[in-house]
């Protein structure tokens, strides 16, 4: 899927053409008619769902005049893209992973310390600049309130009882970069080995696995399966939706691992691409992050009253450095125990 941004001035072009004011441009004619320079532009791969990414970038090409071309995608999707690229890249940044996705495929970022990295909180701070980060994300598990009472769900011990076997929604971490952060919060909360909790769990899931994270929500809001785990973020917005489900932060506790940007090494347009990654963290739109149900990065952003105080979600000590280097074994052992599927 790919979006084309205009520029103000590419903009501007267009509707002088349209309005016979100007131009030579014929009706139908391709954008590219009114591209600008390639110093103008940037591409962007990004993960997130059109109602972030949309407004941040228009919003970019509004300040900068940048054009902005958004190629989209899964998080992994994306990522191995930009390492089948890596001899030519074509893209400039990858904008949206869990960034412990993005570290474990750092051979391809170039590393850039923002002059916003001042202000970022403690934990959102990449010690090697491979990436910078753009919201934290707590997970939780949903259920459909028609089909589970409050008291049957506590936490992630609940996803492993045979109780909820194959009833349970869960997103293909080899396409869901937000999947593969909690199946690595599930492996480091739980009690045994990461081999145990991955057959307990893949065997719990009864072969069956959601194509998108975007899918979990669907399934457990129709009825498809009861329960779900997914980021608050999503759970928040299908509640503010109407969606007649319920999300739970686990007794046990829960990650709010950042997701983040990278600028990819070679970038055709490495200037422009610096100017996103100071734009995203950024005041401005780290204040607009509530919006999304997300949580900013920044020291000097108040906490949004539109979410759970951060104190109350029991946060655990997530192991970033160890859920990066083990990024392709644990990938590669879910496969084998659970392999690909969805949700009939």
């Amino acid at each position: 899927m790919k979006r084309r941004g205009r520029s103000l001035a590419g903009l501007l072009m267009a509707l002088l053409t349209l309005a016979g004011l100007g131009g030579c441009a014929e009706r139908g004619e391709d954008d590219a008619a009114f591209a600008p320079a390639e110093s103008e532009r940037l591409v962007v791969y990004t993960s997130h769902k059109p109602e972030v990414y949309g407004p941040i970038i228009a919003e970019f090409e509004s300040r900068t005049g940048i054009w902005v071309t958004v190629e989209t995608g899964g998080t992994n999707e994306l990522l191995a893209r930009i390492a089948k690229e890596a001899d030519a890249p074509a893209g400039d940044i990858m904008f949206g992973g869990g960034v412990e996705s993005l570290a474990s495929y750092k051979r391809y970022f170039d590393a850039y310390e923002s002059s916003e990295e001042s202000r970022l909180l403690p934990g959102c701070r990449s010690e090697d600049h491979c990436w910078a980060p753009f919201t934290t994300l707590p997970f939780v598990l949903i259920y459909n309130k028609k089909l589970v009472a409050e008291e049957e769900l506590t936490g992630w011990s609940d996803l492993v009882d045979p109780k909820w076997k194959g009833r349970i929604a869960f997103a293909d971490p080899a396409t869901s970069g937000s999947s593969y952060t909690a199946l690595a919060t599930l492996c480091q909360v739980l009690p045994g080995t990461t081999e145990e909790i991955l057959a307990r769990f893949a065997e719990n899931l009864d072969g069956r696995q959601c194509a998108g994270s975007g899918d979990v929500v669907e399934a457990v809001a129709d009825g498809t399966l009861p329960v779900g785990v997914t980021l608050e973020e999503t759970a928040l917005k299908r509640i503010a939706a109407g969606d007649d489900i319920q999300l739970l932060y686990p007794a046990e506790g829960t990650s709010a691992v950042p997701d983040g940007s990278a600028l990819i090494k070679g970038a055709p347009h490495e200037e422009n691409a610096r100017r996103f990654l100071d734009f995203v963290i950024g005041i401005d739109v780290q204040k607009r992050v509530a919006a999304f149900y997300r949580r900013s990065v920044r020291t000097d952003v108040p906490p949004s009253d539109r979410l759970t105080a951060q104190a109350e979600l029991r946060l655990i000590d997530y192991n970033l450095t160890w859920a990066s280097a083990a990024h392709d074994d644990i990938l590669a052992c879910w496969a084998a125990l659970a392999g690909t599927g969805g949700v009939a």
